[in-house]
């Protein structure tokens, strides 16, 4: 195994080119994972970890491939408030340390934490090679189980986010409370100024994807400009609309039937959470 460590982006990128079977490595929370298992027997590793510009995240917001969540947690948290939460729940802190929602992304399993904060909060991803760099949004980079939309000479070099422009909220039900690979998921962003919400589930159905009918059901049934305290029928119908967007299947970590379950349960909660937030004009609690 040929092992590459570029100190560039650029050089980077020319490496990838010549060698797009070389894996990616970041944090190699994942990677060194698979290796140990013999999941996985690349013929080379591409070692990004000397390579500044992915190392950064600049106001607009720009968080470069290579930020680990420890890093969103502590200097995005207040920016990015949902993908902060969502860094919380990933593994032990020398996972946080390590792990990046580059390398998140470029995994693309189902269950990936950060996954359905960046569908719901609309993030796009710049992706680049030495063609060129390209701009793909969250909702079409996902295209399978573990599958992406990188081109095989491509590398992700950043994730493009807005500041929250309203309450976000996060929730994940696990085996246990803590270290552990999502039973399901759930994350939410509210947009007044655009009077839509936006809404994504994880680890209950091939990808991450939208709810869509439950983003379109708030966008009429919550009114904005005047925010009063939710009606529970409004909560129970979104909660079920959110399931209804799911399609999981049963394994080891749980049922189909328990991931719909508590996906309405989360999506339920994690809105009152956020609408309160909004009345309130203050941050709430995951």
């Amino acid at each position: 195994m040929d092992f590459l460590r570029p100190e560039t982006l650029a050089e980077a990128l020319e490496l990838k080119a010549s060698r797009p079977d070389a894996v990616p490595i970041a944090g190699g929370t994942d990677v060194m994972v698979e290796m140990n298992y013999d999941h996985r027997r690349p013929s080379a590793l591409l070692d990004l970890t000397r390579i500044p510009e992915l190392q950064q995240w600049s106001d607009g917001l720009r968080v470069g491939a290579g930020v680990p969540y420890v890093r969103i947690i502590d200097e995005l948290g207040d920016q990015l408030p949902g993908l902060a939460m969502a860094a919380r729940t990933v593994g032990s802190p020398q996972i946080r340390n390590r792990g990046t929602v580059g390398g998140n992304l470029g995994a693309a399993s189902p269950a990936g934490d950060t996954h359905p904060v960046l569908l719901a909060s609309g993030a796009v991803i710049e992706v680049a090679s030495v063609r060129g760099t390209r701009m793909i949004p969250a909702a079409e980079f996902y295209l399978g189980v573990k599958r992406n939309a990188l081109e095989p000479d491509e590398l992700i070099t950043a994730v493009h986010l807005e500041p929250a422009p309203g309450p976000q909220q996060f929730s994940k039900v696990g085996t246990r409370n803590a270290m552990v690979i999502a039973v399901c998921s759930f994350g939410i962003s509210l947009f007044p100024q655009e009077n839509r919400v936006g809404a994504a589930v994880g680890s209950a159905a091939p990808t991450p994807r939208h709810a869509v009918d439950a983003e379109q059901f708030l966008a009429s049934a919550l009114d904005f400009r005047n925010p009063r305290p939710l009606l529970d029928s409004v909560k129970r119908e979104f909660g079920e609309l959110v399931s209804q967007a799911a399609s999981p299947i049963d394994d080891v970590r749980g049922s189909a039937a328990y991931r719909k379950h508590a996906l309405a349960v989360m999506a339920r909660r994690t809105l009152g959470w956020a609408w309160q937030e909004l009345l309130d004009g203050d941050k709430a609690c995951a």
